[in-house]
């Protein structure tokens, strides 16, 4: 394979492919706050009717808040900050955990999106089966569609070890992971948002600044980093391998710029 050049323009220069693992008991009152948050801080949404429910339909996308966190004007990063205090409090308050996988691409190195966003899922499945064995529970998992053919080709990672012969794994999932359209999905709204509007900005921030110039790495992301930087870092699921004693779970880092670990995120 060629190789790539570097980000320019708009190329994004990280890849952010998250989790956060919610009690099914706590799904009501997750979903009906984070309308309400919704609401409060963007009431001019295109709700398709006056009815509370309707709310989770048009998203906030996380993108837009990152502009107007980073780059946008006084009010604009006034209103971006207040939907961000309350959504970490939000996470806070029922004891949601996050997982994600972050790959900083290497410059004018080519990079293949199939095996890094199946080997990601696969991660972030084992992460999730650990968890629900330290809560002695089962769960299951919801993404967020792209396409057909790409979303068998996910869930087919995982089916041939969850159904292989011998010492199979997931055991904690009830099947392999499902799809959905996150205008429907209060938990993928949430994942969609922590990504793109604090992990993606904060990664390309902490990793790219000084190697990769364009609309991407603000300098702006500091202060989110600053001013979440901790949250982000407890809410993390993370626990430790009997065998070796290694660290699994909770943010990794693929650094292929300077091979630093996890711990700028923070």
């Amino acid at each position: 394979m060629p190789a790539a050049p570097a980000p320019t323009g708009n190329d994004q220069p990280a890849l952010v492919i998250g989790a956060l693992f919610v009690n099914q008991a706590d799904l009501h009152e997750v979903t009906h706050d984070f309308m309400a948050v919704k609401q409060q801080y963007f009431p001019g949404l295109a709700y398709p009717s006056r009815s509370s429910l309707d709310r989770i339909l048009p998203e906030i996308k996380g993108a837009d808040i990152r502009h107007n966190a980073t780059r946008g004007t006084a009010r604009e990063y006034q209103n971006a900050i207040g939907f961000l205090d309350r959504l970490m409090g939000l996470l806070n308050r029922y004891g949601i955990k996050l997982s994600a996988r972050i790959w900083i691409k290497g410059l004018g190195m080519p990079f293949d999106h199939i095996p890094v966003y199946t080997s990601s899922i696969q991660s972030l499945c084992a992460y999730f089966d650990h968890y629900l064995g330290s809560v002695d529970d089962s769960g299951f998992c919801i993404a967020d569609s792209r396409n057909k053919f790409k979303n068998v080709r996910v869930s087919h990672s995982i089916f041939t070890q969850k159904f292989r012969q011998g010492a199979a794994g997931y055991g904690r999932l009830h099947e392999l992971p499902t799809f959905g359209h996150s205008e429907n999905h209060a938990g993928l709204q949430l994942c969609d948002l922590v990504c793109s509007a604090l992990l993606f900005p904060i990664a390309c921030y902490a990793y790219c600044t000084g190697y990769v110039g364009n609309v991407h790495v603000q300098a702006g992301a500091a202060d989110l980093r600053a001013r979440y930087g901790q949250t982000l870092k407890n809410l993390q699921y993370r626990y430790q391998q009997q065998a070796g004693g290694r660290f699994l779970g909770g943010v990794v880092m693929n650094d292929a710029i300077q091979h630093r670990s996890a711990a700028a995120m923070f």
